[in-house]
């Protein structure tokens, strides 16, 4: 019979702890300190968001310099038909403006 009462007296016990914690958890003060903490979470979201957006504005401005500077090579190698290691001396504005490929070393072998 002892544990009877026992559960019911833990019961009521916990009834009692949930119907104070309701009360507590939507008074004033309670809603004053959730508002504050919501607001300091949002403002941290948003400075989050502003360094995630910078930090792919310059992932993508690196990846445009990269893929350019890759162009440049495979224009000056394709002016270039013997691939030497000399082609990286071919200017691009030279192969826009369709000069000689000077400083390749397949146009020196040609005039041997």
């Amino acid at each position: 019979m002892d544990d009877r009462y026992k559960k019911i007296a833990l019961f009521a016990g916990g009834a009692a702890f949930g119907s104070l914690g309701i009360k507590l958890l939507t008074s004033r003060d309670a809603k004053k300190v959730y508002t504050h903490g919501t607001a300091a979470v949002l403002r941290v979201k948003d400075f989050m968001m502003k360094t995630v957006t910078k930090a792919q504005e310059n992932v993508d401005d690196i990846l445009a310099s990269a893929k350019d500077i890759n162009e440049e090579k495979a224009l000056e190698e394709e002016m270039c038909e013997c691939g030497s290691v000399e082609a990286d001396s071919v200017s691009k504005e030279a192969s826009e403006d369709g000069l000689s490929e000077e400083g390749c070393e397949c146009s020196l072998s040609d005039e041997d």
